[in-house]
């Protein structure tokens, strides 16, 4: 089993290197700087540094080609570009609902104590971001964890499509009235029921908890979906 601190560092240097890529409003197809200068950036050590471009490189956000550098994943490649023109938001949500409700209760059933603790941190993560951008990193990375805490690889792999084409969305719609999640922001109440219907090994519970979360984020940004 991995000890906590080891869990804290490696998801401390993906959500660093999650949160240059927004602040450097990176479009799909662009380079990002070379190791050597992301770890003095931001503060990383190269092994680190390198488990967080894999853990990227994994779900599809980037690609890397020895000689020329790590990109993120463009846009003109291949069926999930296709299918990121023709999805719209709510389409996307609809989507999620029909997922990761599933996931949540696959993760109920078979998440190991080292998953769950992954699970815990990432809540707690997104409930410390400062600015909406920083949240919304974190809040992909809680639904990531929890994913990966089912132990089923193509559960994971299905997520990690579906989460690669949601990144593609627009989203110039949703308008923010804060810099930062309120302190009552809606999700954290949700997450929290969340983790504690997989720490419960409570399935169902897991599944209307996820469903539940999804539909609410659904009904503040469209409306009924």
């Amino acid at each position: 089993m991995v000890a906590m601190p080891d869990i804290v560092e490696r998801e401390d240097a993906l959500a660093a290197l999650r949160a240059f890529i927004v602040a450097g409003r990176y479009e799909p197809g662009d380079r990002l700087p070379s190791e050597r200068e992301l770890m003095v950036r931001l503060g990383l050590t190269r092994t680190k540094l390198r488990r967080a471009l894999e853990a990227l490189e994994h779900e599809g956000s980037i690609w890397r080609h020895v000689g020329k550098g790590t990109f993120l994943a463009a846009e003109g490649s291949g069926r999930l570009a296709d299918l990121s023109r023709q999805v719209t938001p709510v389409q996307m949500m609809r989507a999620r609902l029909a997922l990761e409700p599933a996931l949540a209760r696959e993760a109920a059933i078979g998440a190991s104590g080292e998953a769950l603790a992954r699970v815990r941190l990432n809540r707690d993560r997104a409930k410390e971001a400062a600015t909406w951008d920083e949240y919304e990193a974190r809040d992909d990375m809680f639904h990531r964890a929890v994913a990966e805490a089912t132990g089923n690889v193509l559960l994971l792999s299905l997520f990690d499509r579906l989460n690669q084409v949601r990144r593609a969305v627009a989203w110039n719609t949703v308008v923010r009235k804060l810099p930062h999640p309120p302190a009552d922001h809606s999700s954290f109440t949700e997450h929290d029921r969340i983790v504690a219907a997989i720490e419960a090994r409570a399935p169902a519970s897991a599944f209307a908890a996820m469903r539940d979360h999804l539909s609410s984020v659904s009904a503040r940004l469209f409306g009924e979906v």
